[in-house]
């Protein structure tokens, strides 16, 4: 278990002859909420589908839960949800988890679950392409907690979320770290990165700052982390002159 999670060197990709990732060393300590933050733009779902293992690499290493990113073994060790909710809009709530469930292989009964774990009992037999933006995304949630992922890789998961679910969701993220999971969460929303236990900040492309919120705070000397942040940014670019 002192094994990270997450171990990234090297790492470049290429998109359209353009490099859009570079040089970002990430580690990821198991049993945490780490929170991949920056504008968007600046490489975060680039770095996560390298971690799924979906995207293609020009060069470097991703190591994941012990095994290269993609391995066949990882598939059922992984939750992952895209950004854009990646559900059938003809089907409900239930008929879709129910098939997706077939496809991990994950006991019908964890259907029931994770619609219970996301707040989803009320709108279960809701066509999904009936539900509002944030009900969608917790749809797209609940998919990635099908059966037992001992990794979550969720790209904006609260997007679209008023302030109470996001903070309805935020409680579960903690929930599933206190129980060994280990999430990436990525945002463009920095006062979601007080949240987290440890934080990856990019930008342009390339890693920035890693470290927990008070520690990126006190390393800048700014009152708040998207002070710290801009300040990070500014602080790359005059030692670039």
């Amino acid at each position: 278990m002192d094994e990270p999670a997450i171990v990234v060197a090297d790492l470049r990709v290429r998109r359209g002859g353009e490099e859009v990732l570079r040089d970002s060393p990430v580690t990821v300590r198991r049993g945490t909420v780490t929170g991949l933050l920056g504008p968007n733009g600046c490489g975060k779902s680039t770095l996560m589908r390298s971690i799924v293992g979906v995207q293609l690499v020009a060069s470097g290493q991703v190591a994941v839960l012990g095994r290269p990113a993609g391995h066949p073994e990882l598939r059922r060790r992984i939750g992952y949800a895209t950004q854009e909710p990646a559900i059938y809009a003809d089907l409900t709530v239930t008929e879709a988890l129910r098939y997706f469930a077939a496809v991990l292989g994950a006991p019908a009964s964890d259907v029931d679950r994770v619609i219970t774990r996301t707040g989803l009992t009320t709108s279960a037999r809701v066509l999904v392409g009936r539900l509002s933006g944030g009900q969608r995304g917790r749809a797209n949630l609940a998919v990635a907690l099908l059966g037992t992922p001992e990794l979550l890789v969720l790209d904006e998961p609260t997007v679209g979320s008023d302030p109470e679910l996001r903070d309805e969701l935020w409680k579960l993220f903690h929930d599933l770290a206190a129980t060994g999971v280990t999430l990436l969460i990525s945002s463009h929303v920095m006062d979601e990165a007080a949240r987290c236990d440890d934080l990856l900040l990019l930008h342009r492309g390339k890693l920035l700052a890693r470290g927990t919120p008070e520690a990126l705070r006190t390393r800048t000397g700014a009152p708040d982390l998207e002070q710290a942040f801009l300040r990070l940014i500014k602080g790359r670019a005059e030692a670039a002159r």
